[in-house]
């Protein structure tokens, strides 16, 4: 029997939330009360950006954009990912995020670690007030860039991702490998820019803004080094060849995609980030 979506579902979601409840907590009162996941999981996404969508009119705030999506219909346990199949460990529907496990084998992260590491130099962020580049205290990384599509490899890992998030390999950044050494880390932040400085013009000249990341862990550290979503209060721990990959529809806060990476307390800790555009980046 299908299950119908309401407009009394969508007022008891929008209640929930108001009252403190986060996302995951109102799933799985849902999914408790007889509701299927995948059913459930839509519900929730539909209404609550359409709340958003609500709030940024009111605001003044530009529409929500599209994203990058993997496919969770039914609920699956893995994904297509071309060349492999790659698990899905765990979903979040406000702010969207799903944790992938294998999406890269030890060998991949063992490659990809060893064509960084002689190209490793301290991490710039964006220069929000001219869209160029700067170091900046709240990130305390060693990192490098792959342009897109340099080599077999990276173009591989490139390829599996754009399948796995349904987006074109053209709309995303290069490949950047991060390095954190003990007492690192990388403040809570968002990955978007910033409407309102004065150097997002230039940057989004390049593809437009960004709408999705995904981080994968290239190896384990003894410990620390988790990537925090502070909003919902969800840590998603640092296991080699696993992902965690969020995306969002506009610039603003309402996305609750800020995060950030945990100092690392002992051990290395290193990572790839891939950012997602709206169009080609160039």
């Amino acid at each position: 029997m299908t299950q119908a979506i309401t407009a009394e579902l969508r007022q008891w979601i929008l209640a929930q939330v108001q009252a403190g409840h986060d996302a995951e907590s109102v799933l799985q009162s849902m999914k408790s009360s007889g509701w299927d996941e995948a059913v459930a999981l839509q519900a929730m996404e539909s209404t609550l950006r359409a709340q958003l969508d609500a709030q940024a009119t009111t605001r003044e705030l530009p529409p929500a954009v599209p994203v990058p999506e993997p496919d969770l219909s039914g609920a699956p346990l893995y994904l297509d990912g071309g060349d492999r199949p790659v698990a899905v460990l765990g979903v979040m529907a406000a702010p969207r995020v799903v944790v992938l496990g294998g999406l890269l084998s030890d060998d991949e992260c063992e490659a990809l670690m060893a064509a960084a590491r002689p190209r490793m130099s301290r991490s710039l962020t964006v220069a929000t007030q001219t869209g160029g580049q700067e170091v900046n205290a709240d990130r305390t990384s060693q990192g490098m860039f792959f342009t897109r599509g340099e080599g077999e490899l990276v173009a591989r890992i490139e390829e599996r991702i754009a399948r796995l998030v349904r987006w074109p390999v053209t709309h995303g950044e290069g490949l950047q490998v991060l390095r954190y050494v003990p007492g690192t880390e990388y403040k809570p932040h968002y990955d978007y820019f910033d409407p309102e400085q004065p150097g997002t013009a230039t940057l989004l000249q390049r593809g437009g803004q960004r709408v999705g990341t995904v981080v994968i862990y290239l190896n384990e550290p003894e410990r620390g080094g988790a990537t925090s979503f502070p909003d919902v209060g969800l840590q998603v721990a640092p296991k080699r060849g696993n992902a965690v990959f969020f995306s969002y529809a506009r610039a603003h806060p309402g996305t609750r995609t800020l995060h950030g990476g945990a100092p690392v307390l002992a051990g290395e800790k290193w990572i790839a980030t891939k950012w997602l555009r709206e169009g080609v980046f160039e």
